[in-house]
């Protein structure tokens, strides 16, 4: 089965030479690639692709801000930020806002090629300079942030109530797969793996909600 593959990149020469090299490999095809995330959720609405490679850094608005917008449309669609930055504040945004993968630009072609392949199969493939700055993270709690959105706590009232996921998003009137979607955030935020962990978290911390 083809991928079919979205790249937001501002960077003209790099688009398209990520392009070609994409369109190389018979397991992808890349449908579009646009220099900016301004019209991100017409955009993936007209393609609807499966993956998405996302810059970071462009003009007027980050790429960080189109993820939500993206995973909003259909939460199924893996987003892998492809980025030069390697500090802790866009790492952490750009995990909290529902990436699937962290890779550097100066990874090599057959290490983008793999990063890809692992999350198509439900791995989070984070280049390795990405990987040791989250488990430092992760091991200081002091520099844990959980910036829980409202809708996020929404949610998390409802789950501390025993909620199901069906009910809780019939109670807020959304999709249940978008529900999933805030549920996989928050517990990436909490840094934990599921709603009773999310829930032990919140009373042990007494987190205000």
């Amino acid at each position: 089965m083809v991928n079919q593959l979205v790249i937001f990149e501002d960077n003209e020469s790099l688009r398209k030479s990520l392009v070609t090299l994409l369109n190389s490999s018979v397991d992808y095809n890349v449908a579009g690639d646009f220099s900016n995330v301004l019209d991100a959720k017409g955009n993936i609405e007209a393609i609807k692709p499966d993956l998405v490679i996302m810059d970071i850094d462009m003009p007027k608005k980050d790429g960080i801000s189109a993820i939500p917008i993206i995973k909003e449309i259909n939460p199924e669609i893996l987003v892998v930020m492809y980025t030069q930055f390697e500090d802790e504040d866009k790492i952490f945004r750009s995990l909290c806002a529902g990436a699937d993968g962290y890779i550097l630009k100066k990874t090599s072609p057959l290490q983008l090629f793999n990063a890809l392949d692992e999350v198509r199969k439900g791995g989070a493939p984070m280049s390795p300079a990405i990987a040791r700055k989250v488990l430092e993270s992760f091991h200081s709690h002091s520099s844990i942030k959980y910036k829980l959105t409202q809708r996020e706590i929404e949610v998390l009232k409802l789950l501390m109530k025993g909620c199901s996921i069906k009910y809780i998003a019939s109670e807020l009137f959304i999709a249940y797969d978008t529900c999933k979607s805030h549920l996989k955030n928050i517990y990436i935020k909490l840094h934990v793996n599921c709603g009773k962990e999310a829930v032990a978290k919140i009373m042990a911390e007494k987190i205000v909600l």
